[in-house]
């Protein structure tokens, strides 16, 4: 099902909130679009250093936002795997540490990892919404930009560390 007018003006108004909001916070890259070609998911990624962004995702078919950290590095998810084994936490909990450091309370949220097309791997964490109007509700949007300083909280420090290499 093709979107509406309104529905594109309700995802494009969301993507600029959480642009705008990240603009003047230096932790994050310029942001840029990541669309599929099919409108299936909608995203903007935040460069993060060199094959890293964080990024936040609109789902207008399921409805969903999806949040979270992807890289086309190999080794770089892998260490990332490595770090969350060395925490002794679960995936789940590894995240839902760092969401609670970031002001939202989950305690163990979803956490999606898994590889995209050969290329990119990705640590994502799902935000199941009603319909696209939830976009505009403070609710969502603030939740939204807690998941994103969340998985920046757990995946920071590795990339400051790759950064000072």
């Amino acid at each position: 099902m093709p979107l509406t007018e309104q529905d594109r003006d309700r995802i494009e108004s969301f993507r600029t909130f959480i642009a705008d909001s990240l603009a003047t916070d230096d932790r994050y890259g310029p942001a840029s679009p990541n669309d599929r070609e099919d409108q299936s998911t909608l995203a903007t990624r935040f460069s993060a250093g060199p094959s890293c962004w964080f990024e936040v995702a609109v789902r207008p078919l399921i409805p969903q936002v999806r949040v979270g950290f992807v890289t086309d590095d190999r080794w770089k998810s892998e260490e990332l795997e490595q770090a969350i084994q060395d925490s002794g936490d679960t995936m789940q909990e590894f995240i839902g540490i760092a969401m609670q450091d970031a002001g939202l309370e989950w305690p163990e949220p979803p956490v999606e990892h898994y590889r995209e097309g050969g290329q990119s791997f990705y640590f994502a964490t799902p935000l199941a919404i009603e319909e696209l109007r939830d976009l505009e509700t403070d609710e969502v949007r603030d939740k939204t930009l807690r998941m994103l300083e969340g998985y920046l909280i757990a995946f920071g420090p590795a990339i400051a560390i790759e950064g000072e290499e």
